[in-house]
């Protein structure tokens, strides 16, 4: 048996090396820093002392400290509220919107890491206890790699296939191939699409992926995404300009169109290839029976 420090001290830096091995700060701008950066480190430091602690709990015995994972469970939701709340404050001021599906998508990553970090730190905690401080780091440095994978999520690139498409215009028609995206009346402006526009044809690999793309947000994190890395054209007032995503209503596919600061059309399809795949979007029709039979 350790000592009840070294089993604490170990719990303690796991989780929190977890929960910082687990920050991001990209493109979506979340958590912003450095204040963002602080909050997290502190609640995950806070959720790697909950975990850490609770072996020893155990071990004494002490069942009445565990009732602190309980209670931690209900604060850390608080933190998906928190950052709901923030991201739908910026919402308001955004000419290209996140999407509430993508800001539930964020705030719900928030809330699991932090059980990620009590898990983490009760699982090393708890292997020092019992086999000593080696094993214990031993099964730290797993449960931090594990982490990063739970993390990962499902991608774009993942379940579809991406080329370019042929923009042109029928009559006052834009379209993506044979995909209508949206009405232009100025000549100048059908001029400044044709110019300098993008347009490419995204293709499902299956009817799961079909009806995931096919969601008004999966499509709005596109979107989002691509615009945060390569800029767009469009400005207050002007929506001959904004980018969409309109779906061939018979064949299932989409077609994307956008005016870039950046008019590249590999890096378009590279960051849509990179956009995760939200939980709310995320569909599962050929797990039924009914589903596999109408694919069929």
């Amino acid at each position: 048996m350790q000592d009840y420090g070294v089993v604490i001290l170990i719990g303690v830096l796991t989780g929190f090396v977890d929960r910082w091995v687990m920050l991001r700060n990209d493109y979506r701008n979340y958590p912003t820093y450095p204040h963002g950066h602080l909050t997290h480190l502190t609640m995950g430091f806070i959720a790697a002392g909950l975990g850490a602690v609770a072996v020893p709990a155990l071990a004494k015995p002490d069942y009445v400290a565990i009732t602190f994972l309980a209670l931690a469970a209900q604060h850390f939701r608080e933190i998906r509220n928190m950052e709901r709340e923030s991201l739908g404050k910026l919402e308001e001021t955004k000419i290209i919107k996140r999407g509430t599906d993508y800001i539930e998508g964020i705030a719900k990553v928030f809330e699991a890491r932090n059980y990620l970090v009590i898990l983490a730190a009760l699982l090393s905690s708890g292997a020092t206890q019992i086999w000593g401080w080696p094993y214990g780091i031993a099964v730290a440095l797993v449960c931090i790699l594990l982490s990063l994978k739970l993390m990962a999520g499902a991608k774009m690139g993942d379940i579809a296939d991406f080329k370019q498409g042929k923009l042109h215009f029928s009559g006052s028609l834009l379209m993506v191939e044979d995909v209508v995206i949206m009405n232009v009346g100025l000549p100048a402006t059908r001029e400044k699409i044709l110019a300098e526009g993008l347009g490419i044809i995204i293709h499902p690999h299956d009817d799961n992926a079909r009806l995931t793309i096919d969601s008004p947000g999966q499509r709005m994190a596109m979107i989002h995404d691509v615009v945060s890395i390569l800029g767009s054209k469009v400005d207050i007032s002007e929506p001959e300009l904004m980018p969409m995503a309109r779906k061939h209503v018979d064949k299932g596919y989409l077609a994307f169109f956008i005016v870039a600061n950046e008019p590249d059309i590999e890096s378009v399809i590279a960051v849509i290839k990179r956009v995760p795949v939200l939980e709310t979007s995320q569909a599962t029709v050929l797990s039924s029976l009914a589903g596999r039979k109408a694919a069929d």
